[in-house]
């Protein structure tokens, strides 16, 4: 009698033992990746670990507080040493400085606010390094990202993390089909971080207590001006502030040192009403502000869309959805009606403040964890 289909499967969904399934993790140094890949070591599976080296090491050394640099490595290696697995550094320099850092600050030139993070996981790790481990031969490719993989009646399915403090599907919406049969996520389903650093200093790894990155990798201590200044010379020349009927209110000293719905910090006292920044124009030089009710907004057009739903995007006219501008902001009622496979239309059904074209925009099931994909706003 053939067995049930769940017994005949191990903890990564491959019907055969773990000391015969490759998987390659994806290390970046942090307790999380440390403990995916202590705890699949553990379970006897083949790993090897693989670390990104992404931009200058001299002067990641210096750098604290963030993924991918010279400490991080090193940390990567010691835990692979110390749970007796191989583990590869790989030199993606040039490669993360062309898909990445590059668009991050042309986009902030055009006035939009990119999310970098997205882009490095879309163009760096979740392309160019799964390619990497199918070249190892390996079963799957495992991160510590905080997002679940669940097995639907269609296909493999994007869900939100158990912990939703720790939820990463804002920055993981991109993530196509086919990397999800290849990806797992073994952490998504922790119900804290606490269970993660429990599960380190179980294994015994060095980072146990490692603080978690809180800045993009390569911009130190959250400067995005300072990094663009480096990047483009000339970007942060200065201009007029202006309200929305053009009258100039005062000087800026650089578009890149504004995003949309900024308060404060605009140097232009002394007025009837707070002004909010509604608007950049970066090719005029010019920051527009307006009062708050100008931030509101309920149509959001979206491109460059990543559809994981079990029918085609086209296949309705509607989709009744949940909707995340902000990474910080929890899911809204939405409708989305496409204009083609890859570009919708995304009506709010209550207007929020401070939408931003290059945001991303992540659509939700409603009433579920289940992440359709999304896609990225621009201004129509």
């Amino acid at each position: 009698m053939a067995l049930d289909r769940p017994d005949t499967l191990n903890s990564l969904g491959f019907a055969k033992p773990p000391a015969e399934t490759r998987v390659v993790v994806a290390m970046s140094g942090g307790v999380d990746s440390s403990v995916v890949a202590a705890q699949l070591a553990e379970e006897g599976y083949d790993v090897v670990g693989v670390t990104l080296q992404l931009y200058d090491h001299g002067a990641a050394l210096a750098k604290k507080g963030a993924c991918c640099a010279g400490r991080d490595i090193h940390d990567a290696r010691r835990v692979a040493e110390e749970m007796g697995f191989p583990h590869y550094v790989l030199d993606y320099e040039n490669t993360f400085r062309e898909a990445v850092i590059d668009e991050f600050a042309d986009s902030y030139l055009a006035g939009a606010t990119p999310v970098p993070c997205i882009r490095c996981n879309e163009r760096v790790k979740f392309r160019d390094l799964l390619e990497t481990a199918r070249d190892l031969d390996a079963d799957c490719m495992a991160t510590g990202h905080y997002i679940q993989r669940k097995m639907g009646p269609a296909k493999a399915e994007l869900h939100c993390a158990a912990d939703a403090a720790r939820d990463q599907s804002y920055f993981l919406f991109s993530t196509t089909q086919e990397q999800l049969d290849y990806l797992r996520f073994p952490l998504g389903h922790l119900a804290s971080k606490a269970e993660t650093r429990a599960l380190a200093a179980k294994y015994g790894l060095s980072v146990a207590d490692k603080p978690d990155s809180q800045d993009i990798c390569f911009v130190p201590n959250g400067d995005y001006a300072a990094v663009i200044e480096k990047l483009r010379p000339g970007a942060a020349d200065p201009g007029e502030i202006v309200d929305m009927d053009g009258t100039v209110l005062g000087e800026h000293r650089g578009v890149i040192h504004y995003t949309i719905g900024q308060r404060r910090g605009l140097g232009i006292g002394s007025l009837a009403e707070p002004l909010y920044v509604v608007r950049l124009d970066p090719d005029a030089r010019r920051v527009v502000v307006g009062p708050k009710e100008a931030l509101s907004t309920r149509v959001v057009p979206v491109r460059e869309i990543n559809w994981l739903g079990d029918t085609p995007l086209q296949s309705e006219e509607e989709w009744h959805v949940a909707v995340k501008i902000r990474s910080t902001r929890p899911p809204r009622d939405a409708i989305i009606r496409p204009v083609s496979a890859t570009e919708a239309e995304v009506e709010l059904i209550v207007a929020e403040e401070g939408v931003s074209p290059g945001q991303a925009c992540v659509f939700y099931a409603p009433d579920d964890s289940r992440v359709l994909g999304g896609g990225w706003i621009h201004r129509g």
